[in-house]
């Protein structure tokens, strides 16, 4: 039996339990399959406070995860498999074990849509980035091709034409799902140039990107395309499936907040990635997890009364 339960161990998980703990709350965070988050996959991070030179992602969690254990937090190095929140206390399943709490916070996060090549994952990281607005400061006066034709997508572009020389923006159909204020924005933008009825077919380069391989799907031809980075922009899936049925879920997937970062089950919260599509830095996600963690301690406090 756990006072607080946290889901996840990106940097929203990891800052409610620093919170939660501090506030005087025995709490164990069950890491998942992914132990640190999207930021295990990211080389420089230089937008995150704290780090004027910059720091490596891996390293980042790995900092943040022993700050964490500094204070108290208990780690459980395992999956959720199902839980329960029909009922108090909640019941949290990770294979053959049970583990109780008073209070959730659900800190999953989101993981990002990616094309499935074997080059894509051999260059993660290295020229491969599901996030421009992470690592696009990297490749300035580069030329950069980028994957999508959604919102985010074109945002996205939008934004690397502030940095990039040159924008190729590869879309599988000659059409944008985009709203139709950022495709005129796009469109008009002399730096960024669409490449039509392509896929992508192979990411090229040894321990760098040095360009990608597309395939027109309507007359099959192939053509190279140099660049510096690929950014992969077809979308997040939020990791929220073995909370359906448990708590709301909007149409896209996320895990809907109700009163600040409570759910729509009394006593479990969210933080993180699983419910912010906007936004998806690193330090807004910790910022959340220090809400929902807030939120949390003064919950358990009311139950007192």
């Amino acid at each position: 039996m756990q006072k607080a339960i946290v889901i996840g161990s990106g940097p929203a998980g990891l800052t409610s339990a620093i919170y939660l703990v501090r506030g005087g709350i025995d709490t164990t965070v069950i890491s998942g399959d992914q132990p640190g988050g999207q930021l295990i996959y990211t080389t420089d991070v230089e937008n995150f406070p704290g780090f004027p030179g910059g720091i490596l992602g891996p390293d980042l969690m790995t900092r943040i995860r022993q700050q964490a254990e500094k204070v108290g937090v208990k780690f459980s190095d395992s999956t959720v498999t199902g839980v329960d929140f029909k009922s108090n206390p909640f019941k949290i399943k990770t294979g053959s074990k049970e583990i109780l709490g008073d209070v959730v916070i659900i800190a999953t996060g989101a993981s990002a849509l990616w094309l499935g090549l074997d080059s894509e994952t051999k260059l993660k990281g290295k020229g491969v980035s599901a996030c421009a607005t992470c690592d696009g400061y990297f490749f300035k006066d580069k030329d950069v091709c980028l994957v999508g034709g959604g919102d985010v997508a074109i945002e996205d572009a939008l934004f690397m034409t502030k940095l990039a020389n040159k924008v190729f923006v590869i879309n599988r159909r000659d059409e944008l799902r985009a709203t139709h204020i950022l495709q005129q924005r796009a469109l008009s933008n002399p730096k960024i140039e669409f490449v039509w009825w392509s896929i992508v077919k192979e990411i090229l380069g040894d321990s760098h990107v040095t360009g990608i391989k597309i395939e027109n799907v309507k007359d099959g031809k192939i053509s190279e395309i140099p660049c510096s980075v690929i950014f992969i922009t077809i979308g997040h899936k939020p990791n929220t499936e073995i909370f359906r049925g448990q708590v709301k879920i909007n149409s896209n997937g996320f895990i809907e907040k109700v009163t600040k970062s409570q759910t729509n089950v009394e006593g479990v919260f969210v933080a993180g990635d699983v419910f912010d599509y906007e936004y998806r830095q690193a330090i807004t996600a910790a910022g959340s997890g220090a809400q929902a963690a807030i939120d949390a301690i003064r919950y358990l406090e009311s139950k007192k009364d």
